[in-house]
């Protein structure tokens, strides 16, 4: 199964719908550990994306990407706003030019997205952050991959494995960003950068499943 460009910015827009319907939501999870913006901040930067694609013929799905990731960067505040935009940025040099992308295609993208944000935020896994989201998600497809697993079972991992990792996230102590401030009183509060991850990463499978499912 592979999906068209066109159908890429279908979902990218279903993202932007789904951070505005929870922005409120983000913004409560990072009240209690950081600024408490993250959720307006992602809505505004994902409502850009919304506009910069509007018109695009889907033809280049590393244009898509690269767009995507300029217009996150441009208009999300804080860390958030370089970290996304430098993952959408990194994650459309591996889909070029392609006017179609499979379920392996989909891996190599986010691959590419976790170096940008490991490379951009200087953080790893159990640091209380978007990796403790993205790397477990990834380690799923992969797995899911090996064993055979068809590909909407395959994103089908990945988003169970995100969710999993933001559960992950209330156990451990906050060392990036403002939260670190808190030390151990961090612990009980879910990341909100890492909760984001999750739901386009959710999205994305929801996306996949409508369009399979001819519903789109």
């Amino acid at each position: 199964m592979s999906i068209s460009g066109l159908q890429v910015i279908s979902i990218l827009n279903k993202i932007a719908n789904v951070i505005e319907e929870n922005k409120n939501y983000l913004c409560e999870l990072d009240a209690a550990i950081g600024d408490g913006d993250h959720g307006i901040n992602m809505n505004k930067g994902f409502n850009a994306v919304k506009e910069k694609l509007r018109g695009d013929n889907g033809c280049d799905i590393g244009e898509i990407l690269k767009n995507t990731g300029m217009a996150l960067v441009s208009n999300v505040g804080g860390a958030s706003g370089p970290l996304y935009g430098t993952a959408f940025m990194k994650a459309a040099l591996e889909v070029k030019g392609k006017a179609n992308i499979d379920i392996e295609d989909f891996i190599k993208i986010l691959e590419a997205a976790l170096g940008g944000v490991l490379m951009r935020g200087k953080a790893v896994s159990g640091e209380k952050t978007m990796i403790d989201a993205i790397a477990p998600a990834i380690d799923a497809m992969k797995e899911a991959l090996k064993a055979g697993l068809v590909p909407i079972d395959i994103l089908k991992a990945s988003k169970d494995a995100a969710i999993k990792g933001v559960e992950y996230t209330k156990t451990i102590i906050a060392t990036k960003g403002r939260a670190s401030y808190l030390g151990e009183r961090s612990i009980g509060h879910q990341d909100a950068g890492a909760t984001s991850s999750y739901l386009i990463l959710n999205t994305v499978y929801e996306g996949v499943k409508d369009i399979k499912e001819g519903l789109v």
